[in-house]
């Protein structure tokens, strides 16, 4: 049987988005079609197009850093919600990164909560660092407690400042045990809101320093990653470009980190926005970089039986 597209760990997320809308969802699909035609048919660069084939022609050879353990683990885990399922290409893939953004009151803690069970399910520690008091040790406890080795395999931390969170990721690679599988940065945004005077080339050096760490953590030990941030205010000008408080016409929501992760390794990057319109609707937001995949949700009816709308538009998140 044919690989499917979205387990091809070495494909952007935007182009299995691409290809599923195209039509093509096996490695098979595209076995014998050209460059020049996926570059037509996806609306890529022709470039792209010739390492999306290299990609998923090139035989999968294991990591020799990874042991045999970790190679026959589970790879795929899954949430309780379908849609949320379906758009990840059947579950959250083992290795890659997870940011789910969006307003207080949202069920972004909720939903990474979901893989933290799935994971502790497999008998897989989880590495969970809270950042704003959001998410307490008893909680989790409490939602894990009739999981079998539960209580071994919940590593609670608490990091509240952004040094303390810089020393926890520098010395995070090598003390990340086998049985690892999960890492949760809770409220990762948090931290930044204590130092509002951060020049811009200092938090950039800050975000590229995570980003690295974050990469080490999924290259070297497979680890998989599930950052939650919080949402913040931009103000715009009438023509969209970037506006103050005192000369904006509009404002929108962005994830309070920038709406372009430089602070995420793009390539193994999934992203979820939480919209609530209401008390118990609203919408779940995919964005990729070609394509942004709405779901809708409903509480009223049943949260599960989500209905998915792909918009074939670019996110136009201001810089």
């Amino acid at each position: 049987m044919s690989r499917s597209l979205f387990q091809c760990a070495a494909l952007p997320s935007f182009l299995k988005v691409a290809l599923t809308s195209a039509g093509y969802e096996t490695v098979d699909d595209i076995t014998g079609v050209s460059a020049e035609t996926l570059s037509a048919e996806l609306g890529i660069s022709v470039r792209d197009a010739e390492s999306l084939v290299s990609a998923t022609q090139a035989p999968k050879v294991p990591r020799m850093s990874q042991s045999a353990a970790s190679l026959a683990r589970t790879n795929v885990f899954t949430c309780k919600y379908p849609a949320v399922n379906k758009v990840l290409g059947s579950g959250l893939l083992r290795g890659h990164v997870l940011e789910i953004s969006g307003p207080p009151g949202s069920f972004k803690e909720s939903l990474a909560c979901e893989f933290v069970q799935a994971f502790v399910r497999t008998d897989e520690e989880v590495v969970f660092v809270d950042m704003q008091n959001m998410t307490s040790p008893h909680a989790l406890s409490r939602l894990l407690g009739s999981l079998p080795s539960a209580g071994t395999l919940l590593r609670y931390i608490r990091v509240h400042t952004l040094p303390d969170l810089l020393i926890f990721l520098r010395g995070m690679v090598s003390s990340i045990c086998p049985k690892t599988g999960l890492l949760v940065l809770n409220s990762l945004s948090f931290v930044f809101q204590s130092h509002p005077d951060l020049s811009s080339s200092k938090k950039n050096a800050i975000l590229g320093d995570i980003r690295r760490n974050l990469l080490d953590a999924c290259i070297i030990r497979n680890v998989t990653v599930i950052v939650t941030s919080q949402m913040a205010t931009k103000m715009l000008h009438p023509d969209g470009s970037p506006a103050t408080f005192d000369s904006g016409t509009k404002a929108v929501m962005v994830p309070r980190l920038g709406a372009r992760p430089s602070y995420l390794p793009l390539g193994r990057l999934f992203r979820i926005i939480i919209v609530p319109q209401s008390r118990r609707s609203g919408y779940i937001a995919f964005t990729f970089q070609t394509h942004v995949l709405y779901v809708n949700i409903d509480a009223a009816q049943n949260r599960e039986a989500c209905v998915l709308t792909l918009m074939s538009t670019t996110p136009k998140y201001p810089d």
